[in-house]
């Protein structure tokens, strides 16, 4: 598809026609709020609160979503560069509000991590998108969205790729990283969803039964003491990180330990920690990321799991941060269960 056939594919915002209302669902637990899940013909709208991406660059995403029968809709800042991010903040900002409070609009997806929700996060208004809530797509960067609508509204939201994950040749793409954006489909929709990892000798065996949140460790540090500040207790918590050296990362998990983050928690899953800077010679720290956090969670008697199908990686399931789940660590096995 050439630029200009993309660009008359995507469903203008301002043409739709008005969708009919849906309720939301609330759990018993906590009060979660389950976004309605979509149907064929639904809408979702692709907006960029980080950093940059190219409309050309979203165009293996906008196919797929139209293959699995859903509309699109592209805001203003695809496309658009203010050096790193997707346009200065106030225009991400107001892009982003703009799709939160169209209700003709029924799921939000984001263009790419990067960095900047963080300096815009503050300046939205949730007043229509508590009372008309949807599904907010996406990871990295996104974390500080899951995060603040767990904590503040108490709202579900999908942990998963984003539209820069997405192939461009899906022949040549890798079975898991398909079945990963296949994933996002099956959340959006209300499948109950069920994954199973590969055992690691680190685990530590145990059943445990709470709402998923989490994310990227880095963010989750630096949301410490804020209004997007996660309450960790009684919940199953996934981390995941990228690009930095081990130091660093035992630091992070030093500031869950010594926040009370870890203190009672109902399990801990660990994703993907990929990429990991080397130390500088003479300067080596001398742990694993399995040493590391098995040193954090030693005193607690949950259940562990490491190499967790999700993060900066191929192989990054989509979750539903919000919704429980029951995850069971074996010595053989790992399998979390939405519930």
């Amino acid at each position: 598809m050439n630029r200009k056939d993309f660009l008359s594919a995507v469903a203008p915002l301002a043409t739709v026609a008005f969708a009919a209302p849906r309720t939301a669902k609330i759990t018993e637990e906590h009060s979660i709020t389950i976004p309605p899940y979509l149907k064929r013909g639904d809408i979702i709208g692709i907006t960029c609160p980080s950093g940059y991406i190219t409309r050309e660059d979203i165009q293996p995403a906008v196919s797929k979503l139209e293959e699995w029968g859903f509309r699109v809709t592209v805001g203003k800042t695809v496309g658009a560069r203010d050096f790193t991010f997707a346009g200065n903040d106030q225009m991400r900002a107001q892009d982003l509000q703009e799709m939160m409070d169209d209700r003709n609009i029924d799921a939000i997806l984001f263009g790419r991590g990067g960095y900047g929700i963080v300096r815009l996060i503050d300046n939205i208004d949730f007043t229509t998108f508590k009372k008309y809530p949807k599904w907010i797509i996406g990871f990295s960067d996104a974390t500080v969205f899951h995060s603040h609508l767990n904590k503040n509204y108490r709202i579900a939201s999908i942990h998963s790729k984003m539209c820069n994950s997405f192939p461009s040749d899906w022949t040549n793409a890798e079975q898991k990283q398909i079945d990963s954006i296949e994933s996002i489909r099956k959340c959006l929709t209300g499948d109950s969803m069920y994954y199973s990892a590969v055992s690691n000798d680190s685990n530590r065996a145990g059943t445990a039964e709470g709402t998923l949140i989490g994310g990227n460790l880095s963010i989750l540090q630096n949301l410490a003491s804020t209004r997007s500040d996660i309450n960790t207790d009684g919940k199953i918590l996934f981390i995941e990180e990228v690009e930095e050296y081990m130091y660093s990362i035992d630091r992070m998990l030093w500031n869950l330990k010594r926040s009370g983050k870890l203190d009672k928690l109902k399990g801990l899953i660990l994703g993907g920690f990929n990429k990991i800077k080397p130390d500088d010679p003479g300067e080596e720290f001398g742990k694993t990321v399995y040493e590391i956090i098995l040193e954090k969670v030693a005193q607690y008697p949950y259940p562990v799991c490491f190499d967790f199908p999700v993060g900066h990686q191929k192989e990054n399931y989509a979750l539903k941060c919000g919704v429980r789940h029951r995850l069971v660590v074996s010595d053989g096995s790992v399998a979390l269960k939405e519930i």
